[in-house]
This record gives C-alpha cells, structure tokens and sequence, in this order.
C-alpha cells in the first residue's frame, strides 16, 4: 500500500476537505486522521505561565542585583 500524507488545518470539525490528492477518480483509498502533537506550544504557553508566577512573587519587592549575585553565589557554593 502506497502511502501520502497531507497536512491541513481544522477550519470547521464538522468537515474535513482534501483536496488535489495524488489518486485516481473511482480509486478506493482508506483515510486515517492523526491529531498532530503539539508539545512544543503547550510547553511554551507552561513555561510562560511559571514565569509570569516568579515574576510576581516579588512584584512587591523586587530583588536587588546584589540579592540576585548573592543567590547565585550560593547556589554554586552548594548551599
């Protein structure tokens, strides 16, 4: 069985349209759809939102770049 594959975009979930397809008029073809994963998106939009988190812990009171220094310090020193 010869495959081809195609990506399209779900415009309307009731209706998929393919169109200028490699086949034949009458040709018997079986049609199989696979939601594409998009970890990638989904990790950014997770990523973000825990930034946007962090950010705020201080928003009250930000860290000063001597703070910042600090903790960096002691996270190489181990502690």
């Amino acid at each position: 069985m010869n495959a081809y594959k195609k990506y399209i975009t779900i415009e309307d979930p009731k209706s998929v349209i393919l169109s200028d397809l490699p086949f034949q008029p009458g040709e018997r073809v079986e049609v199989i759809i696979l939601a594409q994963s998009n970890e990638r998106v989904v990790l950014a939009s997770q990523l973000r939102e825990l930034l946007k988190d962090t950010q705020a812990l201080h928003a009250d009171r930000p860290l000063t770049d001597e703070e910042i220094a600090a903790e960096i310090e002691a996270y190489r020193q181990g502690e």
